[in-house]
């Protein structure tokens, strides 16, 4: 009786033993994901580090982006709309330059044709927002100028 008791004894100290591993190994994996989100410091590491597909969380990412932006737009006051143009040519002529940018390390690194084609549509956008946006912005200051 005693011998049975002793081998149940020992028996349940291994499985205790064995459970003890497994949660430690479970906590240093955690651990390891915390160090990792630390380190990074971006949400997209903590996006893989929860298992959400890195696709899904920038499309939830430019998705939100977008209502912010439409609401922050209309919520401006008319007389506001001229100095907010002059600010969104302003965006536009930097999107400019990173498009010159990405056409020119396109063609000079790699001859990567995906970065030069996508560079340059951004560079002719832009730029018809540039342009346009000046367009506005002048005729909406020849509002305010007095006739005569």
């Amino acid at each position: 009786m005693a011998q049975m008791t002793a081998q149940q004894a020992a028996d349940a100290a291994q499985a205790a033993a064995a459970l003890a591993q497994n949660a430690a190994d479970k906590a240093q994996s955690l651990a390891d994901q915390a160090a990792l989100v630390a380190n990074s410091g971006g949400a997209e590491a903590a996006a893989a580090a929860t298992g959400i597909d890195p696709f899904i969380f920038r499309l939830a990412i430019f998705v939100l982006a977008i209502f912010v932006g439409y609401f922050v737009v209309w919520s401006v006051t008319p007389a506001l709309h001229t100095p907010l143009m002059a600010v969104t040519n302003a965006i536009s002529s930097v999107i400019v330059v990173g498009a010159i940018l990405a056409i020119g390390a396109g063609a000079i690194a790699s001859g990567n044709t995906i970065a030069m084609i996508f560079g340059f549509i951004a560079l002719i956008l832009a730029s018809v927002n540039i342009f346009g946006g000046f367009l506005v912005t002048q005729r909406m200051l020849a509002m305010y100028k007095k006739k005569g």
